[in-house]
């Protein structure tokens, strides 16, 4: 599942569950609605992701590529050693700002 969120600045992506080739169809309306925000900063919330293959890193790319040709930056929060390996195979791991001191709810669910 995929949640959106904003502020005056920020367009924050809260992602739960598996992020994968069985969750695609849903990427393009995201991707569009992300882009129509037009907010500077995008953080995508990733404490919730239980799974994710090259299917969700290309998502996560296309959303960090289309903010950079906007002049915005796309910060990962929440990413753990698996996420960042497949973006890193991917090359695309410089694309992104990674929150170094974000700390995830014990429980891998997100507080509202």
């Amino acid at each position: 599942m995929i949640e959106i969120s904003m502020s005056a600045a920020t367009t924050t992506l809260t992602i739960s569950g598996d992020l994968d080739l069985a969750e695609r169809e849903q990427f393009p309306e995201v991707a569009a609605r992300v882009t129509g925000l037009r907010r500077q900063l995008l953080v995508l919330d990733m404490c919730a992701v239980t799974f994710m293959d090259s299917t969700g890193a290309a998502f996560l790319i296309t959303l960090a590529d289309s903010s950079r040709k906007r002049g915005g930056a796309t910060v990962l929060r929440g990413c753990d050693e698996r996420e960042l390996f497949v973006l890193e195979v991917c090359g695309a791991l410089p694309m992104f700002r990674i929150d170094l001191d974000h700390r995830c709810p014990p429980d891998g669910h997100v507080q509202g």
